[in-house]
């Protein structure tokens, strides 16, 4: 394998990793947040490389992951997900074509069915179109377990926020990726399988966690009043008003931490709320 480490960040997930880690054609680091169902035994016993978070940090535990590689580049997987034989190779080589590229985010299929996931189908039509010198459209967002990342640029950047958590959490990174100069493209030809269990999941919990962190990624990056139309479209639905009281609630952890976006960045996410 060229120069790739895959991080799977799990919490109480042991079934899933058993599936999924034999299925990995790279060296794994499996970043554990304080699971209490055997996960991290189940991944050793797997051979992966175990980090044994001392609390739940959700997705911000991915870059603890990063920081123990020591490969240039690092591919996200989640415990129900893994890379198909022969992409880690070929994103290694179109990063190594475009240095100036940070981030390729993979085609995910879904289930034994292979579904196309509907986020790849979207960023397939994103209107940023195709800039001269990328591998492929231009993307602000993925999905992180169908992502490979250069380790420094992600590491420049900060990697994923500790106080979004997860659901949603990788608008912010792309953001701040490409307010750093760097470009993020989606390369269809790098094909990522997700077989996500069937229960176990609250969509309604993870509704309200996604438009709490649309909102927060909105307060932290972008102008006043995109935020203030973004409480208002909140504010027409019972799971909408709990995401806005969440954010509120996380307010204070952020204090000092707005950054608005550079114009150029701005206007493509502007486009991308507009599509």
């Amino acid at each position: 394998m060229p120069d790739v480490t895959i991080v799977v960040a799990t919490r109480d997930r042991a079934a899933e990793l058993r599936r999924s880690l034999g299925r990995h054609t790279a060296p794994v680091i499996v970043a554990d947040n304080a699971s209490a169902d055997g996960t991290a035994e189940v991944a050793e016993a797997a051979g992966a490389r175990v980090l044994r978070l001392p609390r739940n940090l959700g997705a911000a535990a991915r870059n603890a992951g990063v920081r123990e590689a020591r490969t240039r580049y690092v591919a996200f997987a989640d415990d129900d997900s893994w890379w198909a034989p022969g992409a880690l190779e070929r994103a290694a080589e179109i990063l190594d074509a475009h240095p100036r590229t940070a981030l390729l985010a993979a085609r995910v299929l879904v289930g034994e069915e292979e579904r196309p996931e509907p986020v790849s189908e979207a960023m397939a039509r994103a209107p940023l179109g195709r800039p001269e010198g990328m591998p492929g459209p231009a993307v602000l967002g993925f999905l992180a377990c169908s992502a490979i990342v250069r380790r420094d640029a992600y590491l420049d950047a900060g990697g994923f926020s500790d106080v979004l958590h997860f659901a949603g959490e990788e608008e912010l990174l792309a953001l701040d990726l490409a307010a750093a100069g760097w470009d993020l493209a989606y390369v269809p030809e790098l094909v990522v399988h997700h077989h996500p269990s069937p229960g176990g999941r609250n969509p309604a919990a993870r509704r309200r966690r996604e438009i709490r962190n649309a909102l927060l990624t909105a307060w932290l990056r972008r102008p006043l009043p995109a935020v203030a139309r973004m409480a208002a479209a909140a504010l027409g639905t019972r799971d909408g008003r709990a995401g806005l009281a969440g954010a509120v609630r996380a307010l204070p952890r952020l204090a000092g931490a707005r950054r608005p976006l550079p114009p150029a960045v701005e206007a493509a996410r502007a486009r991308l709320a507009a599509y």
